[in-house]
C-alpha cells in the first residue's frame, strides 16, 4: 500500500480503507491464475495484468469492453509511473491492447475507449485496425486548473466503437431530462414535446455526443476515492445502459478504483475488472460491498439522467413522481 493516510476535513466523504478492511477484502479478490483457458466467464475483481489474463479468459463472451488506459501523459498511479511516449509508440501500445482483448468480445460487442485531445489520433488509428468507429463523445470535465500559456483542458473523449454492424443501443434508456427554456405550446395551450410539473418544465432529450452533465467525483461525494483519474458512476451508467442489457457481461481491464464494476452491479450486469495495483483492487472490492445496500447513482433517478447541479429539483420531482403528480419516464 502506497496511498498515504490523509487527514480529511469533517465533511469529506472520500472512501478510505483500514488495514482490517484490507485483510478482509483480500479474500474477495481473484488471484489464482488458471492453467488453461476458461470455458465460463468469471465475475469479480482480478489482481493482475490484463496481458496475462487475456490468454485464459473465455473467448467471445464480453458484451461491452470499457478501456480507460493511462493517457499519453506522465502520471503516477499510487506510485506506479506511466511515462509519456511518442505518438507512434502510444498508438502501437493501444493497438496491442485491442489485439489482445478482441478475441474475448462477442461479434455484437461494443467497445468504449477513453482519451483526451492528445490521444485522439492514437485512438482513431488503433481502433480503426480492429473495430467499427461509430462516434466520439466529448464530455465536459469541469475540474482542473487553468493554464498560463494555453487554453485550459476542460474536456475528455470516449470513443464509441463496435465489433460489427449488429450491436446494442438502448436510446430510451439514456435520455437526458433538461429544463425547457422556451416552453412552446400548441393552439390549445398543450406543451409541444415537453411536460409540466410543479418542479418545473422538462423535456427528455435524445443523447448527443456532447455531454455537459457529468460531475467529476470530488471530496463530498461518497463514490470519491484517491484514484487520480476516477470516472463518475453517472458517466459509466450512461455507457452501460446504452450498450448492454441486464445480465450482459462487462469487462474493464484497467479497473482502477472499480467504477465500471460497481455500476455494472448496480444495473444488474455481470462484470470483471482487472487491476495491477492492489490498493485500487481493495477500493473496488469495498465499493462493490457498499453497492449491496446502496444502488443509487448520483444524477440518475427514476430511470432518467438529470442535468448537472439539479439535485434539489430532482428530489422534488421524485417526490411528485411517487405521488403520481409528475409525467411518465417513458
Amino acid at each position: 500500500m502506497l496511498i498515504e493516510e490523509k487527514r480529511r476535513a469533517e465533511r469529506n466523504r472520500t472512501l478510505s480503507l483500514t488495514d482490517k478492511e484490507r485483510g478482509r477484502l483480500a479474500d474477495t479478490l481473484i488471484k489464482a491464475f488458471p492453467s488453461s483457458r476458461l470455458s465460463e466467464p468469471i465475475v469479480g475483481t482480478i489482481h493482475g495484468d490484463y496481458r496475462q489474463w487475456a490468454g485464459v479468459l473465455p473467448l467471445a463472451h464480453v458484451d461491452l469492453l470499457f478501456l480507460d488506459p493511462p493517457y499519453n501523459l506522465n502520471k503516477s498511479f499510487n506510485g506506479r509511473q506511466f511515462a509519456k511516449r511518442s505518438t507512434h509508440e502510444y498508438t502501437e501500445w493501444l493497438d496491442d491492447i485491442l489485439r489482445n482483448l478482441k478475441p474475448l468480445l462477442k461479434q455484437t460487442a461494443t467497445v468504449y475507449i477513453c482519451g483526451d485531445w492528445l490521444t485522439s489520433h492514437s485512438i482513431f488509428e488503433a481502433a480503426s485496425n480492429h473495430l467499427v468507429i461509430r462516434n466520439r463523445i466529448t464530455w465536459e470535465r469541469e475540474k482542473g486548473r487553468g493554464a498560463q500559456t494555453n487554453y485550459k483542458n476542460a474536456s475528455e473523449d470516449v470513443w464509441f466503437c463496435t465489433v460489427g454492424e449488429t450491436y446494442t443501443f438502448n436510446l430510451d434508456a439514456v435520455k437526458l431530462r433538461r429544463r425547457v427554456i422556451a416552453p412552446y405550446t400548441d393552439s390549445n395551450g398543450n406543451p409541444k414535446d415537453w411536460q409540466r410539473s410543479e418542479a418545473g418544465n422538462y423535456r427528455d432529450t435524445h443523447p448527443s455526443n456532447l455531454w455537459t452533465d457529468i460531475t467529476i467525483p470530488f471530496w463530498s461525494m461518497p463514490e470519491n476515492t484517491d484514484h487520480p483519474t476516477q470516472k463518475s458512476e453517472k458517466f459509466q451508467a450512461k455507457l452501460l445502459l446504452a450498450s448492454t442489457h441486464p445480465g450482459d457481461f462487462v469487462l474493464d481491464p484497467f479497473l482502477g478504483s472499480g467504477t465500471t464494476s460497481v455500476v455494472a452491479k448496480k444495473l444488474e450486469r455481470r462484470y470483471l475488472g482487472i487491476e495491477r495495483d492492489l490498493e485500487y483492487c481493495y477500493l473496488a472490492a469495498r465499493r462493490l460491498e457498499l453497492a449491496n445496500t446502496n444502488r443509487e447513482i448520483q444524477g440518475f433517478a427514476d430511470g432518467v439522467f438529470w442535468e448537472r447541479n439539479s439535485l434539489s429539483v430532482q428530489r422534488k420531482a421524485m417526490t411528485q413522481s411517487r405521488n403520481g403528480d409528475i409525467f411518465s419516464n417513458k
